[in-house]
């Protein structure tokens, strides 16, 4: 049993979850899907486009599925796609694709904080947090269990892999491998070792990752060259696999790295 305000204005060709709350003042249009156990708060407009899975908390003045601030938008009917219990705190703003071929992504238990902001065609992962007035520009993905400080900017077309911290203010437009912080300045400050560890890797590990990037940040050689020095000298894992293939992806180029 749903509990819908009749101060609401939901459209009738919605479709609705079980058990979810729907405040006064909240408008949701035609095309959009909420799973069960949402709970939506006062003045939240859910537009055209969203598809919302299961436990997700919407809080004030936060707008879902807006229309892409992108040039190239011509009006397709594109998608917003968010997965399950992910907390979406007051003004928050998040653009459906551009394209209909495209969609905007957030994962699953996710926090977005208050006055954040995802654009058109991004993707983001699991159990990460953005925090205060953080903006991610268009066509951008961040990876799963990952960190943005209060005010962080990340530029259109980049790249954040997995388990990634960025520092308070930082503003930047190059790829950001996994595992890193990254500081306000924009460049690499080390491991994020406190993550690696809540996530199980060993300390052996973390020192193995370390050595990976003193390889690619701390030294002359390019990143090519670091990757094949990488292969040669740092022991083999899951973990530094998945470094050697996020840098070798990575054509827009690495934070820090000329």
């Amino acid at each position: 049993m749903n509990d819908i305000s009749p101060r609401a204005e939901v459209s009738p060709k919605a479709v609705i979850g079980d058990n979810c709350k729907i405040y006064p003042f909240v408008y949701i249009e035609d095309d959009v899907v909420i799973g069960d156990n949402c709970i939506i708060y006062p003045y939240v407009s859910i537009l055209n486009g969203t598809r919302m899975g299961s436990g997700n908390q919407v809080f004030q003045y936060t707008a879902l599925a807006s229309l892409p601030q992108d040039y190239e938008f011509a009006g397709e009917e594109s998608l917003l796609t968010i997965g399950d219990n992910n907390i979406i705190r007051e003004n928050v703003v998040i653009n459906r694709a551009t394209h209909a071929d495209g969609k905007t992504v957030v994962g699953n238990n996710n926090v977005l904080m208050e006055g954040s902001h995802i654009s058109h065609d991004s993707t983001l992962g699991d159990c990460s947090v953005l925090g205060y007035s953080v903006k991610i520009a268009g066509n951008c993905t961040v990876g799963s269990h990952t960190i943005f400080s209060s005010g962080v900017i990340q530029h259109r077309g980049s790249n954040v892999g997995d388990a990634v911290m960025i520092q308070s203010g930082t503003s930047f437009g190059r790829n950001v491998p996994p595992y890193v912080v990254v500081s306000p300045e924009g460049t690499y400050n080390g491991v994020n070792a406190v993550m690696c560890r809540k996530l199980g890797f060993s300390d052996k590990v973390i020192k193995h990752i370390a050595n990976a990037y003193r390889l690619v940040f701390h030294s002359q050689t390019s990143l090519f060259d670091a990757i094949i020095q990488i292969r040669e000298q740092v022991p083999d894992s899951e973990e530094i696999r998945s470094v050697i293939a996020f840098l070798e992806s990575s054509s827009k180029g690495l934070i820090g790295k000329q």
